[in-house]
């Protein structure tokens, strides 16, 4: 059996009502989240992402997980930066943005459930971000960078938001070829990304 001792990692993709659904807040950490979160840490580290939001596993509760490199923190780094990327890769439950910065910055975007497809999305420089952890520790800081970038892009997910939706009418002309492909695409594999390792 060739793929006997393989796993299995699956990404929904767009086109998948559940990508478009208002996430339900987590009641209590049990077992099954932890495992749910273990499992999406898999699948995004399989698939080289550096956010998972519940949604994109196929579950519509409020969990995200986050992977965002070390290295990704500037000369400068937020409080959030210093205090949250050492602990990476992180998974937290009920995630908000309590404040969003007035300054805004432009910068291209992926998605593991939107492919190969990229796009300039404008969003507040930082946030402040409030979330609890799987032990129960409150987490409430201030988050620029590419953690801020990541944590508002994975936030959308949990009201049913693509990064695609934030385009300006500009931008969105240039990819609507590629995510007509991308939705024909998911519609013959189920909406789900497979990668087998």
């Amino acid at each position: 059996m060739f793929f006997k001792n393989k796993k299995r990692y699956v990404v929904h993709t767009v086109g998948d009502p559940v990508l478009r659904e208002k996430a339900k807040p987590v009641a209590a950490v049990t077992p099954e989240i932890r495992q749910l979160a273990a499992s999406m840490i898999e699948s995004m580290q399989a698939f080289e992402g550096i956010g998972l939001a519940a949604p994109q596993a196929g579950e519509s509760l409020r969990l995200v997980v986050f992977d965002v490199p070390l290295e990704s923190m500037g000369d400068t780094p937020s409080t959030g930066e210093r205090l949250l990327l050492p602990k990476m890769p992180l998974a937290v439950v009920n995630p908000e943005i309590v404040a969003s910065s007035e300054n805004l910055t432009s910068h291209d975007e992926g998605c593991l459930s939107l492919p190969d497809l990229f796009a300039p999305v404008v969003r507040p420089a930082s946030v402040v971000f409030r979330a609890q952890t799987l032990d129960g520790e409150w987490i409430e800081c201030e988050c620029g960078g590419l953690l801020g970038r990541c944590i508002q892009h994975e936030l959308d997910h949990l009201d049913g938001t693509l990064f695609i939706d934030r385009l300006t009418p500009e931008a969105a002309r240039t990819v609507e070829r590629e995510l007509k492909q991308l939705i024909r695409f998911g519609e013959r594999h189920h909406f789900h990304r497979v990668k087998v390792k």
